[in-house]
């Protein structure tokens, strides 16, 4: 849970309304608060009431603001982790940077001590520190702290920025869903030890090493790791033999058997499966109706525009109320001028702070320009056509939030972050499991609605016979938002204020189009997305509620190859889908449709073809499992530990389909060095002509299935003395 504090506003704000806004702020954060730990309480859900939480976290986004603004600032987090301790939650409170003699600190960093710009926060160093995110780097030399190489460095390889262990619909995103759990059952393995003891390096080659964790009562814990990107080793640690991937780390809670590779993603229950999704038309063929925004009615002899001969900041003219400002100007073209004879039309060139921004000429949609995440401003500058006379040339800028942001931050507020974090004792995450790889993204910072957007110019035109012209300083005209923002055109009330156009009179392909339609909810339970690659951009309204903006014609950009999470980490590894729409499907939640008569309206600033607009289901076609043999488990070494077996117990390929569905067929099935990934497996050079009939017998008709990894079971050894492997993929219906 994230709640947001803001200390100032928009800059001509006095200084009682600040302090009021402030006050109102912080009363409504006290109230959803408790609100929240009331209900864990009713619950019992505390670890003092018998439930499963044992921490809870009031997160500090404002520590950059607090060293700024001095004693108001710190004054406003000491105030936030006194509410936090009032609540009597009975377990303990965690909070970055609060010293506070009953907040456990919280760091964002690896390194010993608590350290904010350089400077230590006094009274801390006898307590406990815990460390949420950590952006060390792939060598333990980065950070000399127990925890930092345990449990950030193998985040590294299984989250990044594209690809979370939740999808957008919320579901699991497999393999890495399963490999972070059982990452996490595997330190958890370890936990007394690194709580216990400090860790003991030893170097097992050129580019290997160990790190040795001792518990209490006798014994260790290892993390054995590899640090060369593109190529295995196989090290010698305390007279055993190991093989590790490249770039990877193994486990061994017992300095004997692994558990975990960070490089290996296996299934030891069926979370760890992974699967091929398919989107399937659900619904399409809709019966649009449209309604067009009038350019004209934006231009400066409208009597609601305000009027200026300046370029006005967009944030400033706004105040928030609607992503859209409109620009308006005249331009006066004499007959005499020479392009009206060459041909060679004159060049307009617009420059502006951000974020995106679409040029009409006398009504007509001359181009469009947009910024992107690394720099906001963008630089229109093309060729338009004028005509003998008075010319309007109207500019539509659109803002899109902060540069890099949590979506609910609005341009005009900025201050504390305050998150609640329930850490959960069984199994999953704990105090020491707990380390989420994120990218850093500018989400605190002074003052945002200082961040200038919109068009500030200069804006000139060029190719005249005065040579140019500088529009910056003529009169301009300003209006706010869209008119059908104005009358609410995506909710029920508001769709029916204006009149519809539909049949041959429908709007395609047009700028500044609204479109409607009714539909009844698709049945079944499986998540819904409308698939708007057709569409250009704007915004989305079900049944009145937005389901956000919408961007297909905004292309990913970037180098996609062959994906090798090998080496130091960046932003731009494994990039996918290059040269498509950043985004083509939209999350639909169920619990908004009725059975019928849904509203859908959209809102389209570019020009799109609604009639290519379809709502489609997310199905798992196929699940699959690609497992090694003599692959490591959680399985094998518990029962190693408890005496059930003398020797480790081979790996198991488990299959299993979701709810309602059953395996109907096996589509590929190999063991020995097949090639591919899930969707598209291979044989390779080695193959075991068997590999099908331990699935045909023990999976089909069947919603799970489990098969030992053994050549036995597969009609034998295809090629000794090769490291051999099972890929296998299952239809489900």
């Amino acid at each position: 849970m994230e709640l947001w504090g803001f200390s100032c506003v928009g800059s001509n704000m006095s200084l009682e309304c600040i302090s009021e806004l402030t006050m109102d702020f912080k009363d409504a954060m006290q109230k959803f608060t408790t609100k929240i730990v009331d209900m864990m309480k009713y619950e019992k859900m505390f670890q003092t009431q018998g439930g499963p939480i044992i921490m809870s976290q009031i997160d500090n986004e404002y520590g950059p603001e607090e060293w700024q603004l001095g004693a108001p600032g710190k004054a406003y987090t000491k105030w936030a982790a006194a509410m936090a301790l009032g609540l009597g939650t009975g377990v303990p409170w965690v909070s970055r940077f609060l010293t506070r003699k009953r907040l456990i600190n919280q760091s964002h960093s690896a390194n010993k001590g608590v350290k904010r710009s350089g400077k230590s926060f006094p009274g801390v160093e006898h307590k406990p520190k815990r460390i949420e995110e950590a952006h060390s780097g792939t060598g333990f030399t980065q950070s000399d702290s127990p925890a930092a190489p345990v449990l950030c460095r193998p985040l590294r390889y299984i989250l990044d920025s594209r690809s979370r262990p939740g999808s957008w619909k919320g579901l699991l995103r497999e393999p890495k869903y399963g490999h972070l759990r059982d990452l996490h059952k595997a330190i958890k393995l370890c936990e007394p030890a690194l709580l216990y003891s400090e860790p003991i390096k030893t170097v097992l080659g050129k580019h290997q090493e160990a790190h040795v964790f001792n518990y209490k009562a006798g014994g260790c814990a290892a993390f054995l790791a590899n640090n060369v990107a593109n190529s295995h080793a196989t090290v010698t640690f305390r007279g055993l033999k190991y093989y590790l991937p490249p770039w990877s780390i193994s486990i061994l809670p017992d300095c004997k058997n692994t558990v975990f590779n960070t490089a290996r993603s296996w299934n030891e229950l069926w979370l760890g499966q992974s699967s091929v999704a398919k989107m399937t038309r659900e619904s399409s063929g809709f019966s649009w109706q449209s309604y067009n925004e009038e350019i004209a009615s934006y231009e400066y002899n409208d009597n609601s525009a305000t009027i200026t001969r300046e370029l006005m900041e967009q944030i400033n003219v706004t105040r928030d109320n609607s992503d859209y400002l409109w620009y308006s100007t005249d331009v006066k073209i004499e007959p005499n001028e020479a392009f009206l004879k060459n041909g060679h039309d004159p060049v307009l060139t617009v420059m502006s702070a951000g974020h995106a921004l679409h040029v009409f000429i006398n009504g007509q949609l001359s181009g469009t320009a947009y910024g992107n995440l690394d720099n906001p401003k963008l630089t229109f500058s093309n060729n338009v056509k004028l005509r003998v006379g008075i010319n309007k040339i109207t500019l539509l800028s659109v803002a899109v939030g902060l540069p890099v942001s949590f979506s609910c931050v609005s341009p005009l507020f900025h201050g504390v972050l305050f998150r609640i974090l329930l850490v959960w004792s069984q199994e999953n995450l704990t105090i020491l499991t707990l380390c989420l790889l994120v990218e850093l993204t500018q989400n605190v910072g002074k003052q945002f609605e200082t961040w200038n957007t919109g068009v500030l110019g200069p804006v000139t035109l060029k190719g005249l016979n005065d040579k140019q012209r500088d529009l910056t300083w003529q009169k301009w005209s300003y209006k706010i938002g869209v008119t059908g923002e104005a009358l609410n055109l995506g909710s029920l009330r508001g769709s029916f204020s204006v009149k519809w156009m539909q049949g041959s009179l429908l709007a395609r392909n047009k700028p500044l189009a609204w479109y409607k339609t009714i539909f009844d909810a698709p049945g079944g339970h499986d998540p819904l997305a409308l698939d708007l690659v057709s569409m250009g951009k704007g915004q989305v309204w079900m049944n009145g509620e937005s389901i956000g903006r919408h961007w297909p014609a905004y292309k990913a950009y970037g180098k996609c190859d062959v994906c090798n999470y090998g080496g130091y980490y960046n932003e731009t590894k494994c990039a996918s889908d290059c040269g498509q729409s950043s985004q083509r499907w939209y999350h639909v939640p169920r619990s908004w449709l009725k059975p019928t008569g849904n509203l859908m309206v959209i809102f389209e600033e570019l020009s799109g073809n609604p009639s290519g607009v379809t709502l489609d289901k997310r199905t798992v076609q196929s699940v699959c499992a690609d497992i090694y043999e003599a692959q490591p488990s959680l399985e094998s070494y518990l029962a190693l530990a408890d005496g059930k077996s003398a020797v480790p117990l081979n790996a198991k390929a488990y299959l299993w389909c979701m709810p309602g569905k059953k395996i109907s067929s096996i589509k590929s099935a190999s063991f020995g060095t097949p090639r591919g990934v899930c969707g598209s497996f291979r044989e390779g050079s080695c193959h075991a002509h068997k590999s099908y009939d331990a699935f045909q017998k023990n999976c089909i008709g069947q919603q799970s299935c489990a098969v030992t990894i053994s050549p036995e079971i597969f009609g034998g050894d295809p090629c000794p003395s090769t490291r051999k492997k099972l890929s296998v993929e299952a239809i489900c219906t």
